[in-house]
């Protein structure tokens, strides 16, 4: 049923899936702002445990007399549709008793009223660029409050309920629930057509962020990266109907798209084995400044990252130069090129989200210039499950061109998630399209992949885990058994 949301209201709140990375963050939120939270999940997990010690009432499992956790019902009900089966029975009890159903985002459109928003939108680099802007903010003196699909390792959380008057988002396309926000500030990272399973065809899914741009409030601005070529088409857009737009990029893509104000330029990018040092031009919001600052995260696609962050900052009313410096000290989010150990013969292991094509590429070239940075002969072996087979299918060649800039692959089976296995398809459709005199393993057994991994790597060697299922698993494995190799010789 339909909901108006100037109506809903938030003193009972019961989420379904309460236990999900976005879920569980505006659940934080709810309770920090004083409202009463129940919950369900199919299973316990560390963000319900902490829910639990924050107050939250949460049930494992799904039923009907779940809504009557908090002693009598609840006054709304949030799910995420895709997710949740609508025979749910909680759902239909809700359903019975008249009790407002809302999604995850629209709860996220209510609990930012009254703050400036500061959205961060693109098919790539939301988590990083969010964390980014929200660590970048914090470093600044600034308390804003934040919803971010990762956690920050940091402040050790995905949420937060702020003093501040920013509130920061990202704003997820998926399945186009990012037009129910009117952000003040909307970042678009980059455009590449996803999600086709929803949006059905590519122009569509272009359309989504036009219209997401018309969402600004009055005065508000649009920023683009001029290093993508449908992001700065979307912003060009945008200027021809009016709205106030701002882009960053190299200097060879600002002098590319001379219609659109260059908000931030890079001068310079020095890669090291520590990180990457950045200079760059900042012009937006009446300031300009030459700033200096070393990210500790690799890659240019990180880079670009931070100068949308800094833009975004300065439009907030933070001052440019400590939002810098917090730059320089932010240390990442998980699952973004993250560092989980060293073991064996100095072989270290890293972890990645990274379930697209472009995000791999990105993630292995930044593997490969830190490597060729260190300069000791390492190599880059990466163990990558591919999430979906609808994004699979569409993307096979795609995904066998990125991994092939490793130097060694396993390659897991599909991981499905929501949708069901279609007949004939598995990960080789990737692994057959990569070159020949590369060393590389379809593996469909997923217990077998550690030691798949161990009998690739060399002394000295970057092992990257990556894809948004449960790769992720692997890498605490990877290490044991690395150790265990070792004592074995």
């Amino acid at each position: 049923m339909s909901v108006d949301l100037s109506t809903v209201d938030l003193s009972r709140v019961h989420m379904i899936g309460i236990g999900g990375a976005g879920m569980s963050g505006l659940a934080r939120i709810l309770l920090a702002r004083g409202s009463q939270v129940t919950g369900s999940d199919v299973k316990d997990s560390t963000p319900v445990e902490v829910l639990r010690t924050m107050g939250a009432k949460v049930a494992v499992g799904h039923a009907e007399g779940n809504l009557e956790l908090g002693g009598q019902l609840p006054t709304v009900v949030v799910t995420s549709f895709a997710a949740i089966p609508q025979d749910n029975p909680e759902l239909v009890r809700a359903r019975e008793n008249n009790i407002p159903l809302i999604r995850r985002s629209d709860l996220l459109a209510l609990l930012m009223e009254g703050h400036k928003q500061i959205l961060l939108a693109g098919t790539h680099g939301k988590t990083s660029t969010t964390s980014m802007t929200v660590a970048a903010l914090q470093a600044a003196g600034e308390d804003p409050s934040f919803a971010i699909g990762g956690q920050l390792n940091r402040a050790g959380t995905n949420a937060h309920s702020g003093t501040g008057s920013a509130f920061v988002a990202e704003a997820d396309e998926s399945d186009a629930s990012l037009l129910g926000y009117r952000p003040d500030v909307a970042v678009i990272t980059n455009i590449e057509p996803d999600h086709l399973d929803f949006f059905k065809s590519h122009d569509a899914y272009f359309k989504v962020f036009d219209d997401f741009a018309d969402r600004l409030t009055p005065g508000g601005y649009l920023v683009v990266c001029l290093e993508d070529e449908h992001a700065a088409a979307t912003g060009e857009r945008a200027l021809e109907r009016g709205l106030t737009v701002v882009g960053y990029g190299s200097e060879a893509a600002v002098a590319a798209h001379p219609s659109i104000p260059a908000a931030a330029i890079v001068r310079t990018e020095t890669v090291s084995e520590n990180g990457t040092k950045v200079t760059a031009t900042l012009e937006v919001a009446g300031q300009r400044h030459e700033l200096s600052y070393e990210l500790q995260i690799p890659g240019h696609h990180m880079v670009m990252n931070s100068l949308a962050a800094l833009i975004a900052g300065v439009v907030a009313g933070a001052d440019a130069r400590k939002l810098a410096a917090g730059l320089s000290d932010f240390n990442g989010v998980r699952r973004r090129f993250e560092y989980r150990g060293t073991a064996g013969a100095g072989v270290r292991v890293y972890d990645d989200y990274a379930h697209h094509p472009t995000e791999v590429e990105a993630v292995l070239k930044a593997a490969r210039e830190k490597v060729d940075a260190e300069g000791n002969g390492a190599r880059v072996v990466v163990c990558f499950q591919p999430h979906l087979y609808s994004r699979t299918m569409e993307f096979d060649r795609e995904f066998a061109d990125a991994l092939s800039l490793a130097d060694a692959a396993v390659v897991l089976d599909i991981f499905g998630a929501r949708e069901r296995p279609v007949e004939g398809i598995s990960s080789r459709i990737i692994t057959d399209k990569m070159p020949d005199d590369m060393p590389v393993v379809f593996e469909p057994d997923f217990s077998a992949a550690p030691s798949t991994i161990i009998e690739l790597v060399r002394p000295g060697d970057l092992v990257m885990t990556m894809g948004a299922g449960s790769v992720t698993l692997l890498a605490a494995e990877i290490l044991t058994e690395l150790g265990n190799a070792v004592e074995a010789d």
